[in-house]
């Protein structure tokens, strides 16, 4: 074997970018909560043909499903940048929180997609959960969570990030200090003292507007 990268064709380039550009039109409509769009509306806006679509996607639905799927992939990416490096469970998903909650500025699309989606994401095997359940289950196993039962406390974790992406949006609440909030009474509600969690959430973090 030659060990040489495989070739990728002019054909199978042009049709990752159409791909794409499908999604990134289902993206921008879930992101304003429009699922009513019509395919042609979509095809339109990735600035495709309307029978293209059908040599990437058999339904509408699939599209939409692909589409929260790439989104919630870039977000456990970008997870994984932002807490790179880190060792200790809490300081990992207080990381994560807090990152999340400065998404908005910065990935505005983002967080306005997952708030459409709903609670959902927090099922999903995709962005949020995969990640949290690694971090809350490793804190338990080391002892820094006192909570015993990981999905409870995953869905309870994603509950106050979703509820803080919500505020968020709706209102002028400053991003980093209402996300180092509530990122700290998450922790105290894992089970870290309150005076550690508050030092965990005050530390500094890295740059997040990094394109996804």
């Amino acid at each position: 074997m030659s060990g040489k990268p495989a070739q990728v064709s002019r054909g199978d380039r042009r049709k990752a970018k159409t791909r794409a550009a499908l999604i990134g039109a289902a993206v921008g409509f879930l992101s304003e909560g429009r699922t009513s769009v019509s395919i042609q509306e979509i095809t339109d806006a990735a600035d495709v043909g309307f029978g293209t679509f059908y040599n990437h996607f058999d339904t509408k639905e699939d599209l939409f499903a692909a589409a929260v799927t790439a989104t919630l992939d870039g977000w456990a990416a970008l997870r994984a940048r932002a807490t790179a490096g880190l060792v200790d469970p809490a300081e990992i998903f207080a990381r994560s929180f807090r990152v999340a909650g400065r998404l908005q500025p910065v990935h505005p699309t983002m967080v306005r997609l997952v708030l459409n989606s709903g609670a959902q994401v927090l099922s999903s095997e995709h962005g949020l959960r995969p990640g949290a359940v690694e971090d809350i289950g490793r804190g338990i196993e080391s002892g820094r969570f006192a909570v015993r039962d990981v999905d409870a406390a995953v869905m309870m974790a994603g509950g106050l990030l979703l509820a803080l992406l919500q505020m968020l949006e709706s209102t002028d609440a400053p991003a980093g200090s209402t996300a180092d909030l509530f990122a700290e009474r998450a922790l105290v509600m894992l089970g870290v003292a309150s005076d550690e969690a508050h030092d965990i959430c005050h530390r500094e973090l890295p740059d997040i507007s990094v394109e996804l």
